[in-house]
């Protein structure tokens, strides 16, 4: 989701939102389930739904975070913050972390930091959800595994053509940043920073369209991460994800990668300046 408005799939095609979003189950006294529909955050561009959409995506792609640091992003008083994380709060879509001060050894009261929960990240799961499924199984049912995967690279490869041009022209130490930067325009909630593992990189994805798809159908997941590490020119490793139940979406490149990555493009490029001489 972009603007509230549209999603994009991984090829790059638009579909209008409908406003429709997953139920989710919610236990009645006898044990039986009833069927509850969560709070669409497909805004109508203003008014409190809009702003408070807002507010739910600021917590979905820098959570967990406090009032104050979402007041300063979105422009709003403590007391309109408090509004609607109180109105978030009520309706499941974020939860409350406690968090010592730093160096407080365990004095002063806790602070508040908020974050999404799994019901609020599945009020940006898309509508299309159920019917991708039923295809995909339809597909497999017909024509295998390998035609799920073959058409897992096929969408996929859309989005590669799209990132290529971007990503490439950024310097080889830049491209993690610029990878996330393109995949966060595209509504993945992307970011770049260092890895704890050997201080390498981490590309972070705090919103996948596809997630619940995902997890039934993996191909997706790997036909992505093939296509990072062609766009990044370096091998890259999926650490976790969101489809198997992770709280992001992480690939790890390790900067050992990255600068052979620098010498393989400085070394296509002198081969294409002494063939560009010989040609002359």
């Amino acid at each position: 989701m972009r603007d509230g408005t549209s999603v994009r799939l991984c090829t790059g095609k638009e579909l209008r939102h409908t406003d429709v979003v997953k139920n989710v189950g919610e236990q009645t006294g006898s044990g039986g389930v009833r069927a509850s529909v969560m709070p669409s955050f497909a805004a109508d561009g203003h008014g409190e739904r809009s702003t408070r959409a807002r507010v739910a995506r600021l917590i979905l792609e820098h959570g967990p975070i406090t009032a104050s640091a979402l007041g300063e992003r979105v422009g709003l008083t403590p007391a309109a913050v408090r509004r609607h994380l109180d109105a978030l709060l009520v309706e499941g879509m974020i939860e409350v972390r406690r968090v010592r001060p730093q160096g407080g050894r365990g004095r002063g009261r806790p602070a508040k930091w908020f974050a999404i929960t799994d019901a609020g990240r599945s009020a940006f799961v898309h509508a299309y959800d159920d019917l991708a499924g039923a295809a995909l199984r339809f597909l497999a049912e017909k024509a295998g595994p390998g035609a799920v995967a073959e058409f897992a690279r096929r969408q996929v490869a859309e989005l590669e053509r799209r990132y290529h041009p971007v990503v490439r022209a950024a310097p080889p130490q830049h491209r993690v940043r610029a990878l996330a930067e393109a995949l966060s325009a595209d509504g993945y909630a992307a970011a770049a920073g260092r890895s704890p593992r050997a201080g390498g990189e981490q590309l972070c994805q705090h919103h996948c369209p596809v997630a619940h798809v995902a997890a039934e159908f993996p191909q997706l997941c790997e036909a992505e991460t093939e296509a990072f590490s062609r766009l990044l020119g370096t091998p890259v490793q999926r650490l976790a994800t969101i489809a198997h139940g992770d709280g992001i979406c992480t690939t790890h490149v390790s900067p050992r990668d990255l600068r052979a990555a620098a010498g393989h493009d400085t070394a296509t490029h002198t081969d294409d300046e002494e063939s560009g001489r010989t040609s002359l």
